[in-house]
């Protein structure tokens, strides 16, 4: 009794095993640049590789001073190929008509940071990705402030008309100052 009782033990613990998901593994690829136009054509270049979109961070980096660094990823759950755009702009509405525009093209906000512009402002970017997808589920609405306050007021109002925020950044223009940028976006209605 106790032989078979291990067997049929021993037997479901190979069958778990033998059944257990192994780790896939993944591979990374890190750009980094102080250009826009830059980053969008690497990230394209990755993208047809491949690589998705993994995280994004801007500023001063240890060698390379003001940068700004994207990680991407291949391997585990990602599949496919993958295009990128980059908008930057100093004005939100431009910022929201583009990403807007963008969206109707299938491209969908994956993260945001700043660049350091030529002008001496910071330009806050947007990155839009689009995999197979041929129009974006999603609208998007930009609220810019200084104030904390209004931006409780603003954000408030979006979420009420549906949206709900997916980032914010800090951007420093030459000449209105700093502002808060909150990106926002909703399920685009039929």
């Amino acid at each position: 009794m106790v032989g078979g009782f291990m067997r049929i033990a021993l037997a479901l613990v190979v069958c778990m095993f033998a059944s257990a998901p192994a780790f896939a593994q993944v591979d990374y690829r890190v750009l980094a640049t102080s250009k826009t136009s830059t980053m969008e054509k690497e990230m394209n270049d990755a993208g047809a590789q491949g690589y998705r979109f993994a995280a994004v961070m801007g500023g001063e980096t240890a060698a390379g001073g003001s940068e700004v660094v994207v990680l991407m990823q291949r391997g585990g759950d990602v599949e496919g190929k993958y295009r990128y755009k980059l908008l930057a702009t100093t004005r939100t509405s431009t910022m929201q008509k583009e990403m807007n525009d963008a969206a109707k093209d299938g491209y969908d906000y994956v993260g945001q940071t700043v660049f350091e512009s030529l002008f001496g402002g910071q330009e806050v970017v947007s990155i839009v990705e689009r995999g197979a997808a041929l129009e974006s589920d999603y609208v998007y609405k930009l609220i810019a402030t200084a104030r904390t306050s209004t931006l409780e007021r603003e954000a408030n109002q979006a979420g009420r008309d549906g949206y709900q925020a997916v980032g914010m950044t800090l951007g420093k223009t030459a000449l209105g100052g700093s502002e808060l940028v909150v990106i926002a976006r909703k399920k685009r209605v039929p």
